[in-house]
């Protein structure tokens, strides 16, 4: 199965995978192997901002290089402001990266493996599938 690792899963898998396995690390891991995992340019972003030692970010840079980015498009920008507006008029709240990584998981028809319990308030009024 295809799917989007939002940032919350990479930076566990990154940053604890050793300490502590959790489904969705498993989940990932798995999707690693397979080759099903896509990489967002704004989760590539994420992932790659306040790296303070530049040995460190290199080798991160060098690690994820091997994920392609799919890449948003006016459609996934213009989706990702219909989204936020259609949830902030519910009630619910979220981050501008955050309605973008749901427009293109939605656009891509990708599930979206994530930590983030925000998500789930998004999925009530959205037509984003979880992991």
């Amino acid at each position: 199965m295809n799917f989007v690792a939002d940032t919350s899963v990479w930076s566990y898998f990154l940053r604890h995978a050793k300490r502590q396995q959790s489904s969705k690390v498993e989940t990932l891991k798995q999707g690693i192997l397979e080759g099903s995992v896509h990489m967002l340019g704004i989760i590539r972003q994420e992932l790659l901002s306040g790296i303070r030692e530049p040995l460190h970010s290199q080798k991160m840079t060098d690690l994820l290089d091997g994920f392609p980015d799919l890449l948003a498009t006016r459609e996934d920008h213009l989706l990702a402001a219909e989204f936020f507006n259609s949830c902030r008029r519910k009630g619910v709240q979220g981050t501008h990266i955050d309605f973008l990584i749901c427009a293109q998981a939605v656009r891509h028809e990708l599930p979206v493996l994530t930590t983030d319990k925000d998500f789930l308030g998004y999925a009530k009024h959205l037509p984003v599938k979880l992991i």
